[in-house]
């Protein structure tokens, strides 16, 4: 009677200790898949939020240089090949939004890129330097200035592309945070678990040999 009793509580016990690790198993998988997740929203921020900084960047540089050519800022410079020169740049500029464009966008990122590489391609390509500038008027103030006005509604593209940079990158460290803190408490919860199975082993271990000492004697 005595064995049947103490044999029903070790599979009582062992019943236990196995639930115990599979929990212990369970947790370990959706550990694994925090992980990915927190390793994906790392990979974003710098793939489509800091790289794309970078570009913003290198475009804001050569749309100035365009803006001084077109307006020319400088007056002791050789605006000979000024059509080129613009031309060079707006193509350095093409060339970096067809990488943004390989980025993860958002709707909104979408639609500023897109209007800001329409003013690229169609408002600002200049074909005659005579539409900046000719010998007998000089600098074409009304059509410099229309330009200009291109250029700034660029240029609040860019600043609503910048923002959302900074937005987006905030969501996903936020989404990355809210990860990690998941992960702590369920360390935490293994770290009971095991102490659950050493107490469960203990007692099981402990019952026996107090058992064993009441039968011999």
């Amino acid at each position: 009677m005595q064995d049947s009793v103490s044999k029903r509580k070790k599979i009582r016990a062992l019943v236990i200790i196995s639930f115990l690790l599979l929990l212990i198993y369970a947790k370990n998988l959706i550990e694994r898949s925090s992980f990915k997740e927190i390793s994906r929203a790392f990979s974003e921020v710098y793939d489509d939020r800091l790289v794309v900084k970078g570009y913003i960047f290198d475009i804001s540089e050569n749309l100035f240089n365009i803006q001084e050519l077109i307006d020319h800022c400088d007056l002791d410079y050789d605006y000979s090949n000024i059509i080129d020169e613009i031309t060079t740049s707006e193509n350095e500029i093409l060339d970096i939004i067809a990488e943004f464009e390989n980025t993860k966008l958002t709707e909104e990122e979408a639609e500023y890129l897109s209007d800001f590489k329409e003013i690229i391609q169609n408002d600002l390509n200049i074909k005659s330097y005579e539409l900046l500038y000719s010998d007998s008027s000089g600098v074409n103030i009304e059509q410099v200035k229309s330009y200009d006005e291109k250029i700034s509604r660029a240029r609040k593209d860019l600043e609503g592309l910048s923002d959302i940079q900074l937005s987006e990158g905030k969501k996903v460290m936020g989404k990355a945070k809210s990860l990690i803190n998941r992960s702590q408490i369920w360390a935490q919860f293994e770290v009971a678990l095991l102490l659950l199975i050493l107490i469960v082993l203990y007692l099981l271990l402990f019952k026996n040999f107090s058992s064993k000492e009441e039968t011999d004697q």
